[in-house]
């Protein structure tokens, strides 16, 4: 079991009030090419200098942690986090699990292996590191679903991750759904007996209906607005999306709010124009005030939220 007062991070574990303001779902080294239908898809930068500079831009504004949910089948590199956190002074939780469907390894035979067998190897990184790097995982995820429905070898990789949830009491997100199939995964994770409040639904930017929204905060999860600022030109959905989060505070729903960017690709880096690691920094929080949140509420959706779903109450 982790320490329910800590935090894993890939230079060691850190006290939960060291959090600080978290950014829970990032990828500064990611590899989406290898999908064999992907083969066009504009990839990650693999250029240390350029990563350490963007991610360091995060802490030059006041970040203090980075969530990094790269898991191996889309490029997890343990060594590169660890050498990144100590060039930039950003603490960074490292992820676990194996991504969606299309994904998977063919190394990792997952279609052969039961739910039972992935949740040991899970949790052997979780205890004793990475591929004998002694860096260990702090959260698990991202995972998901690559369509609108959960396929069988999804499901068992779902099912691995919440028993390793329940032996090592490491969070769960974000959970890659888009869309209507999120109330699906929930309900594996719930006849598998998971704290939900350690939970966190990924992309619910993708579908911001409050209906929906409501309904996942109903059972017991997060909803993470992961995309800020990815979408370009398409100024007045963001708007939308920023009314949404306004909207979820006004009805009460400030403890179940996440923010992020979601950063994956090299469009999305702050050097070609994306949102790069600073877009809620420099946009999001000033937006928010704009649209009247507090402080206090916004302290809340940047540093204790993250915290709680990171670390348990």
């Amino acid at each position: 079991m982790s320490d329910p007062g800590s935090v894993m991070t890939v230079l060691g574990p850190i006290p939960a009030d060291q959090l600080g303001y978290v950014l829970p779902h990032e990828h500064p080294y990611c590899q989406l090419r290898q999908a064999s239908y992907r083969y066009d898809f504009p990839d990650q930068f693999d250029d240390d200098r350029i990563v350490t500079a963007e991610v360091a831009a995060f802490g030059e504004l006041g970040g203090t942690t980075l969530v990094d949910l790269t898991v191996p089948d889309i490029g997890r590199s343990p060594e590169r986090l660890r050498t990144l956190s100590e060039n930039t002074g950003v603490q960074i939780v490292m992820g676990c699990g194996w991504y969606r469907g299309n994904y998977y390894r063919p190394e990792d035979v997952i279609e052969r292996r039961t739910a039972g067998s992935l949740a040991d190897q899970l949790i052997g990184e979780i205890t004793d590191g990475v591929d004998g790097t002694g860096i260990k995982p702090g959260v698990i995820g991202e995972i998901g679903v690559e369509k609108t429905w959960v396929a069988p070898a999804e499901e068992r990789v779902l099912r691995a991750a919440a028993r390793a949830h329940k032996e090592t009491g490491l969070a769960l997100g974000a959970i890659h759904a888009i869309g209507p199939v999120a109330p699906d995964i929930l309900t594996i994770f719930e006849e598998e007996d998971v704290d939900m409040s350690r939970v966190a639904i990924g992309h619910c930017d993708s579908y911001p209906h409050m209906e929906f929204l409501e309904g996942l905060i109903a059972r017991g999860a997060l909803v993470m607005f992961d995309n800020c600022g990815q979408y370009g030109a398409l100024k007045t959905f963001e708007e939308h999306i920023m009314n949404t989060v306004k909207e979820l505070v006004d009805r009460g729903h400030e403890d179940y709010i996440l923010l992020s960017h979601d950063t994956c690709k090299f469009p999305q880096f702050k050097i070609h124009g994306g949102p790069g690691f600073v877009y809620i920094s420099e946009t999001v929080i000033p937006t928010l005030r704009e649209l009247g949140i507090t402080e206090e509420t916004i302290n809340k959706i940047i540093r204790d939220n993250p915290r709680r779903w990171l670390v348990g109450s």
